[in-house]
């Protein structure tokens, strides 16, 4: 092999290596996928209107739906996530007196819910970008949007007929901590613990009877995903 070869062979190898760290450093983009397991510490006014007695009110159940994300990285500590999951159907208990009349209502499901609430965070990513385990925490805000808002059986018989749900939308302020762990060049494997603000104004409407509430529902979800960047 002559010097001029070699030298061609050299040139060669270290563009393709430099070639090769460029398209590394470019995997800008990820996208993850797994499992919210959401907590409601739900808080909500005493529902006011006519022929309701003091003390009737509401909590929310917890529920479990699949999440998705993508997240763009700014920089070696900084990505930009934008989170949402699968709307899961949310269930209201009755709280207060067990009877409303004659008609159960403490511990009776008395609404249903859809929601859709995505969260747009800005992260910062501790340690360098060599380290396989990086701990992570970030701010951002939620918007949650509600749909599907049903009142059921007991609803109805609560309220004295056919009720129509309304649950207004709610921005708020969002929270996260967690980490990831590299498992290889484009896999990785995440967990967090998130918090938002979500309040909204409920309406509920018999036959022209209007009854309304507020309602505090403080989410907080633990967040299992895998993610893959490129």
């Amino acid at each position: 092999m002559n010097a001029n070869t070699r030298t061609a062979l050299f040139a060669l190898t270290a563009l393709l290596g430099g070639w090769g760290t460029a398209a590394q450093a470019q995997d800008n983009n990820s996208i993850r996928a797994g499992v919210y397991l959401i907590h409601y510490d739900a808080h909500a006014d005493d529902i006011a209107g006519p022929y309701v007695p003091p003390g009737v009110n509401l909590s929310v159940k917890d529920v479990q739906t699949m999440y998705f994300a993508y997240v763009r990285r700014l920089s070696p500590h900084f990505d930009l996530e934008l989170a949402a999951g699968v709307p899961p159907k949310t269930k209201t208990v009755g709280q207060g007196p067990a009877l409303l009349g004659s008609v159960p209502y403490a511990g009776q499901v008395v609404a249903t819910s859809r929601w859709f609430a995505p969260s747009l965070l800005l992260e910062y990513k501790f340690l360098d970008e060599s380290a396989r385990f990086r701990p992570f925490a970030g701010l951002g805000v939620n918007f949650t949007h509600f749909f599907d808002n049903t009142s059921t059986a007991a609803g109805n018989a609560a309220n004295g007929g056919p009720t129509k749900i309304g649950l207004s939308d709610s921005f708020g302020a969002a929270a996260t901590v967690g980490f990831s762990y590299r498992l290889q060049q484009h896999w990785s494997l995440y967990g967090s613990y998130s918090v938002s603000q979500v309040k909204s104004n409920m309406t509920a409407d018999t036959s022209g009877v209007i009854r309304t509430t507020t309602i505090d529902f403080r989410p907080s979800a633990i967040v299992l995903s895998a993610g893959y960047s490129f």
